[in-house]
C-alpha cells in the first residue's frame, strides 16, 4: 500500500518532466525537419556555391512585408530572373520612421512551398535582431542560387518563378531599457 503511494507521484512526476522535455526539444527538432525537406518553404543554408550554372531561367519574386513595426521595409528589385545554379545577391532597404530606436527581425519562406529545399540561402540577415535607430535607414543583402537539383524532382522541375516572402516582425525582446 505504501509502494503506490509513493510510486504515483513519483511517475506523474516523471510523466511531467518527460512532457517538458519534449515540448522544449520540439522546437530544434521541428526546424531540423523542415531544413531537411524544405517543409513549409523552408530554404536551405549552404556554405559553398554549387559546381554548376544551368541555362535555365527561373524568376524570383520578393515580397516584402512589416508587422507592428513603423520601418519602410522592400527589395530594391521586385522580380529577378535567375539562371539556376548562378549566385546571385538582392538588397533590401529598410527605414525607421518612427522617432525611437526599434527592434526587427525578419523571418522568410518561399512560395510554392516544394521549392524551399532548393533555394539556398549564402548569407541573409534573417532571423537576426535588427537594430534601427529613429529616422535611420539601412541596406541588407541575401546573396542565394537555386539548386540544379531542382530540375530533377518532378514538383519543381517546371516552375517557371518562385516567391520569396519576406516579413519584418517588431520584437520587444530585443529592446534595451
Amino acid at each position: 500500500m505504501m509502494k503506490k503511494k509513493i510510486l504515483t507521484p513519483v511517475l506523474l512526476a516523471g510523466i511531467f518532466f518527460l512532457m517538458l522535455g519534449l515540448s522544449f526539444a520540439a522546437v530544434p527538432l521541428y526546424d531540423v525537419f523542415c531544413r531537411i525537406t524544405g517543409f513549409g518553404g523552408t530554404t536551405q543554408i549552404s556554405k559553398e556555391p554549387p559546381k554548376v550554372v544551368l541555362d535555365r531561367i527561373v524568376s524570383v519574386r520578393f515580397d516584402t512585408n512589416v508587422n507592428n513595426l513603423t520601418w519602410d521595409f522592400k527589395a530594391k528589385s521586385n522580380v529577378m530572373d535567375v539562371k539556376v545554379g548562378q549566385v546571385n545577391k538582392i538588397e533590401f532597404e529598410v527605414e525607421n520612421y518612427s522617432d525611437e530606436t526599434t527592434y526587427g527581425v525578419a523571418s522568410f519562406n518561399v512560395s510554392p512551398a516544394s521549392f524551399g529545399k532548393y533555394y539556398s540561402k549564402l548569407g541573409c540577415f534573417c532571423f537576426e535582431k535588427q537594430e534601427l535607430k529613429a529616422g535611420e535607414k539601412a541596406v541588407y543583402v541575401m546573396t542565394f542560387y537555386l539548386d540544379p537539383e531542382l530540375v530533377n524532382d518532378p514538383s519543381t522541375k517546371n516552375l517557371q518563378d518562385v516567391t520569396m516572402s519576406y516579413t519584418f516582425f517588431s520584437t520587444d525582446y530585443y529592446k534595451q531599457s
